[in-house]
């Protein structure tokens, strides 16, 4: 049976996770891959691939990265079919549903395109006596998103893209029920040509999570789900030190 794969540091990766859970076409009930449910080592890999990662992707002036962007929803659009068949088979959403989703994701993925305008700092002359004010945008450096199975495709677009096209590098740890779809993005974001690290995805249930939010190295974390697990994200991320977005009662 398939067994699917992390990515990380650019690469397809083969969990050693003894724990695997099983991935269902809810269509048919029947079970169509094994899904190893990552370790924390496997998180602290993934975190030390963005990190070193986020060093140089960091420095790269932002109509380089861009450049990169650009190309990545050129292979969205042309392999829009592939992504959509992969929601459908393993979440069971209609193909014009899970069509209309991806479409929503790119949407985001077309604004990180326009982001070289929107980091440019400001210059405020005299906003008190002999005083002046500017701001400048930096990256963080390794951020994470946690992610739910109701939108597998469009969810993580709603981070990733911005996160990465303001020079951090990203760990996402999607949903283990419908893991493919971002699979089927990490292959292309490594054809668009973004340095090994920059994007990486990890699957895995509480004990990955907590890994994320724990980890000194993730500097902030965005998550979408359930209210319950939101206040526990939010409070354990918080906790350690991390800019924390819980969006929660989805």
């Amino acid at each position: 049976m398939h067994k699917i794969e992390n990515g990380i540091d650019g690469s397809k990766v083969t969990s050693a996770s003894r724990r695997i859970a099983p991935v269902y076409n809810p269509a048919t009930g029947e079970q169509i891959a094994a899904l190893p449910l990552s370790t924390a080592a496997e998180v602290n890999s993934a975190v030390a691939a963005a990190k070193k990662a986020a060093v140089g992707w960091g420095a790269t002036p932002p109509l380089k990265r861009i450049k990169h962007m650009f190309r990545f929803k050129e292979l969205l659009d042309r392999n829009a079919d592939e992504i959509v068949r992969a929601i459908s088979r393993e979440h069971g959403k209609t193909h014009d549903d899970a069509a209309g989703e991806l479409a929503r994701g790119i949407d985001v993925v077309d604004f990180a395109c326009g982001i070289p305008h929107l980091l440019k700092g400001e210059y405020s002359r005299n906003v008190g006596p002999e005083i002046d004010s500017w701001s400048d945008r930096q990256p963080l450096g390794v951020v994470a998103g946690i992610t739910p199975f109701n939108f597998p495709a469009m969810v993580p677009m709603w981070m990733y893209p911005v996160a990465i096209a303001c020079g951090n590098s990203f760990v996402l740890k999607p949903s283990e029920r419908d893991p493919s779809a971002s699979m089927l993005v990490f292959e292309l974001f490594q054809e668009a040509g973004f340095p090994a690290g920059v994007f990486n995805v990890v699957h895995g249930d509480k004990e990955a999570v907590d890994a994320i939010l724990d980890h000194p190295d993730i500097k902030a974390v965005s998550f979408v789900g359930s209210t319950p697990v939101a206040e526990y994200i939010y409070a354990r991320g918080s906790a350690a030190g991390k800019r924390v977005q819980a969006l929660g009662g989805a």
